[in-house]
């Protein structure tokens, strides 16, 4: 990609009543034939599908949950197969069947008493992660069925953060590694051991002494927010969003061993700040190499690895920044799975807007 690459709009997304929290493309939709779909969630209590037209290559609007849940849906996740959907509401985990551009409900846990914002699945699609006040919860497969979800005791006492917990994510090739962030400043490790089974708290990314920060921080000197892997997992970015002290993306690496790498230890790699103005909301890597930011100003920026520099140069640049790409908060960007350029932006305007990133020939 060179300096002359275009982020150019094709369709804005609209049926949302209120702001769109996140947007998740279906990991195998697009494949073997199939149109690729989309999910989005928001303030409206719904969760969205939509789906490529093969015919017009438009996004056409599938169906939705229905106001099934109790407040705002928060966070949603597409189990590896693309079958399932997990939601996080305001206090509920719904598991939805998608099935023939229809959404079927399938399991509901709920009465929590405190808000889940976020969700996730492991790579085997057996294991959900949950973001639950100042915990996180895993669920696991229990049952024959695909959607047979229950929370297993031994695994759910992650309490590690001593503030609101606000992203969980597993590492997407090692199941037994999971990632969590916070208002607390803190991006977290936690590691399965082997003997036991058991989860355990392993690192709490730290570049304090480069960058003179408080001890034991992840670099970032606000809530972190964001959190997303390169395609073969040993890279790792995430963003910082609360305040203006630090409006900063960081890029970490995983530890190289002799036989390969540890996942469950990082070291912080570079810091690209400078771009964006207001809070960074949402980071995400494509399997093309090129991280996606969307922030509070409206703005979407795109860095390119930088192969042709030096050693004492960045490791990734700015391609280019898409000023006013919504009028509002952009609070999730997501790259299409299939490395078609297809850039999805999620906002409080209400919109999801569909992006192709193009390159000169």
């Amino acid at each position: 990609m060179g300096e002359r690459s275009e982020l150019r709009e094709i369709q804005k997304l609209e049926g949302h009543n209120g702001k769109v929290w996140s947007v998740v493309w279906n990991p195998v939709a697009g494949t073997d034939g199939t149109p690729p779909i989309l999910a989005s969630c928001g303030s409206d209590n719904t969760v969205r599908i939509w789906k490529q037209n093969s015919a017009t290559s438009a996004f056409d609007y599938q169906g939705n949950t229905g106001r099934v849940y109790k407040g705002t849906t928060t966070s949603c996740c597409w189990t590896p197969h693309g079958r399932l959907l997990a939601i996080a509401s305001q206090r509920t985990i719904s598991i939805w069947d998608e099935n023939e551009n229809s959404l079927e409900h399938v399991l509901k846990i709920e009465d929590h008493k405190n808000e889940v914002v976020s969700v996730s699945c492991d790579a085997s699609g057996n294991h959900l992660a949950t973001a639950i006040g100042g915990s996180i919860w895993l669920l696991e497969r229990v049952g024959v069925g695909y959607a047979d979800f229950d929370y297993n005791e031994s695994i759910d006492k992650l309490v590690g953060e001593t503030e609101s917990v606000q992203s969980v994510q597993w590492h997407p090739l090692d199941e037994s590694i999971l990632f969590s962030c916070g208002s607390d400043d803190s991006i977290q490790v936690w590691e399965k051991n082997i003997d036991n089974g058991e989860w355990v708290f392993g690192q709490t990314l730290d570049s304090a002494e480069k960058y003179n920060l408080k001890p034991f921080s992840s670099g970032h000197s606000s809530k972190v927010w964001s959190i997303s892997f390169n395609a073969t997992g040993d890279k790792m970015v995430t963003s910082c969003s609360l305040c203006s002290e630090d409006l900063s993306i960081r890029v970490w690496g995983a530890k190289k061993e002799q036989y390969g790498y540890d996942y469950g230890h990082w070291k912080h790699l570079q810091t690209l700040s400078g771009y964006h103005h207001q809070r960074i909301l949402s980071v995400h890597w494509s399997s093309n190499g090129i991280i996606a930011s969307g922030a509070a100003d409206g703005a979407i920026c795109l860095f390119d690895e930088n192969l042709d520099g030096s050693e004492s140069e960045p490791m990734h640049k700015l391609l280019l920044k898409q000023d006013n790409a919504h009028g509002h908060n952009i609070n999730s960007v997501q790259w299409s799975p299939m490395g078609t350029g297809l850039l999805a932006s999620a906002s409080d305007d209400g919109t999801i807007k569909i992006w192709k990133l193009t390159s000169p020939p």
